[in-house]
């Protein structure tokens, strides 16, 4: 018996009947008609010399044969896909699509967009904000921003500065609870998307930082830090803000962070993508913005007493 491939058609059409088990549906996906699909799948039987699928009366069926094909053909389409995409994109040094979590997107790279947007106006910049985990080879995004603890291997990666955190409210609330001491009173916010780090930075964490016995777990819960923050700035109580999330509301006044203690995790956010792509000159002019306009803020952090989370 021959090892020669069939066909690369004759592989689609089984492909796609497969795995809508319908002949008639995976000719319309194909743009054909069914005696044509029909066809391709026959002469890929009279290839292998014996039957892929079970013809009935209104419906096909696998045989064992088809049934140990098919995950094959599937996977090597989805990768041959990805490979043509991605041999495709190394010719667009204009079009660059990032993906980075929603809370980042909203409070910090959507306010300074407009600065990348007006130094590099060849560049179209399209943005995914989720947190689903990335596979470069077979997402169409060129960069992702990620949060964590993560170690990238296989990937070009860049970290940035650890993140720290402080308590923050508006002006008017800070006038209502002066002290740390007085958090114990105030209507505290917890940012729960923060939860997986380890050791934990939270309001417990913070309150054994600045030595007081207050282990808090009442108050409004957020599974997004924007969303945490953004209910600060409407006067909803004292959220524990992310240095990424609070510096722009910070800058214009709209929450103050009163005391001189903040908590620093390992976590940090890393700009990365494929190794290799960092050449490409949209890929390298974001990562060099995206890491000027993290170094441009960093003189904030002189403000506090930032504690790792690990020594208290």
């Amino acid at each position: 018996m021959s090892d020669r491939l069939p066909p690369l058609t004759a592989l689609r059409a089984f492909d796609a009947a497969a795995r809508h088990m319908s002949f008639a549906q995976a000719a319309a996906e194909l743009n054909v008609t069914p005696a044509a699909l029909s066809f391709q799948i026959k002469s890929l039987e009279e290839h292998l010399g014996q039957p892929l699928f079970v013809r009935l009366n209104r419906a096909v069926e696998l045989t064992e044969a088809g049934r140990t094909l098919a995950p094959g053909a599937a996977q090597g389409f989805t990768q041959l896909t990805a490979a043509w995409t991605a041999t495709r994109r190394l010719q667009d040094n204009t079009t660059l699509t990032v993906t980075a979590g929603p809370a980042l997107t909203a409070k910090w790279l959507a306010p300074r967009l407009y600065e990348f947007a007006r130094a590099h106006p060849e560049i179209d910049l399209r943005f995914s904000a989720t947190l689903r985990l990335m596979d470069f080879e077979r997402d169409d995004v060129d960069v992702a921003i990620r949060f964590g603890l993560g170690t990238d291997d296989g990937l070009y990666s860049v970290p940035v500065r650890k993140e720290w955190m402080t308590p923050v409210m508006t002006p008017e609330m800070a006038e209502q609870f002066p002290t740390p001491h007085s958090l114990t009173k105030a209507p505290l916010i917890f940012d729960t998307s923060i939860d997986f780090l380890n050791p934990r930075c939270d309001w417990p964490a913070w309150f054994r930082a600045v030595r007081i016995d207050h282990n808090p777990t009442h108050g409004a819960h957020f599974s997004n830090a924007d969303h945490a923050i953004d209910a600060a700035v409407a006067g909803v109580g004292v959220a524990l803000g992310r240095r990424a999330m609070i510096i722009k509301d910070l800058e214009e006044g709209r929450l103050v962070a009163p005391f001189p203690v903040a908590l620093e995790t390992q976590a940090r956010f890393r700009f990365l993508c494929q190794k290799g792509a960092e050449n490409r000159p949209q890929v390298a002019a974001f990562r060099d913005w995206f890491v000027y306009e993290i170094e441009k803020t960093a003189h904030i952090s002189d403000r506090f007493s930032i504690i790792p989370v690990e020594d208290i």
